[in-house]
């Protein structure tokens, strides 16, 4: 089966991933899953690079294939994130399907910063920070309301003004700098920042932070201040520490592994407890592979169901 990125859209919504994502989270937590460390295949002479990322849940597994340019949109009128994902059965190896990684990227992205703040702050949010006006504040904006109500106030900040102006206007949210951005419940920071773009004194106490645009070696978004102070969380140990949000402050010494505090699996699956009161806390987010094969075999199983998406057999 061939889905394209308008039929996976159509068959999957932000309701049905936070579950799926959810769920993947307390798998890992359980290690119950299959996910080996992702591949990274820099191609500097372009300025992105490629990711494969395979992964095994339950009845599916799958990989990955996905890409990061950022300079796409300028220079090349394409989105910056563009991927592939092949689903396989588990138990034959049977292509299942083929389809369009970008949808799913955003969706399980969004997704997985809104079950962090729904297990790590101690109460429900009234203000949401977004720091990067791109595709991706757009779902990690949804899914936050579709956890917590269309009543989430947000505040987005962007290099670009007119950038943040535009999302502004297209998704109920206020355009602000940094520092009003920083100042809000929760922050979100969705960008390709090589250098902390958020400074310890603009983030208020008992803030949850989701650090999401850190996925590659050299990239940080966070004051390391920031991440010595709080309840430091990772969605893989393995994967933060040589390509998330803590990746530099390791290889700097500002920080030790020791710090990070737990996994989102091991708190979603009960095994951890996050802190209440006003404490700060910050998840650390890299992208779970099972995160991708989970949404991938519902979508497929939905499609399956609706007869769409062009049927292929690869075997003849």
């Amino acid at each position: 089966m061939l889905l394209t990125q308008s039929e996976v859209r159509a068959v999957l919504d932000m309701k049905a991933a936070v579950a799926a994502v959810e769920e993947a989270f307390r798998s890992h937590g359980r290690q119950e899953a299959v996910m080996p460390p992702k591949v990274y295949l820099p191609i500097e002479r372009y300025g992105g690079d490629f990711r494969a990322m395979p992964g095994f849940l339950g009845r599916a597994a799958g990989v990955k294939w996905i890409s990061s340019f950022p300079n796409n949109p300028v220079q090349n009128r394409l989105p910056a994130v563009i991927g592939l994902f092949v689903l396989s059965h588990p138990a034959t190896a049977r292509p299942l399907a083929v389809m369009d990684a970008t949808a799913l990227t955003g969706f399980r992205t969004g997704a997985a910063a809104a079950v962090a703040t729904k297990h790590l702050r101690a109460s429900a949010p009234k203000r949401i920070g977004l720091i990067g006006a791109g595709a991706q504040a757009a779902t990690i904006l949804e899914a936050h309301r579709v956890v917590f109500g269309d009543s989430l106030e947000a505040v987005v900040a962007d290099v670009s003004r007119p950038n943040a102006e535009s999302f502004a206007m297209q998704h109920d949210a206020t355009p602000g700098s940094l520092e009003d951005a920083s100042g809000c419940d929760v922050v979100c920071t969705a960008t390709p920042s090589r250098q902390p773009i958020v400074v310890r004194e603009w983030v208020q106490k008992g803030a949850h932070i989701n650090a999401m645009g850190a996925d590659a070696p050299g990239k940080q978004e966070l004051d390391p201040q920031l991440l010595r102070e709080a309840f430091l969380v990772v969605d893989d140990v393995h994967q933060a520490t040589a390509s998330g949000e803590v990746n530099v402050p390791l290889r700097d010494g500002m920080l030790s592994e020791e710090e990070i505090d737990a996994t989102l699996g091991e708190i979603v699956a009960g095994r951890r407890a996050a802190p209440r009161g006003a404490t700060l806390t910050i998840f650390d987010s890299t992208g779970l592979a099972i995160q991708d094969v989970a949404l991938a075999k519902a979508a497929y199983d939905i499609a399956r169901e609706r007869r769409m998406g062009l049927r292929i057999d690869f075997s003849h």
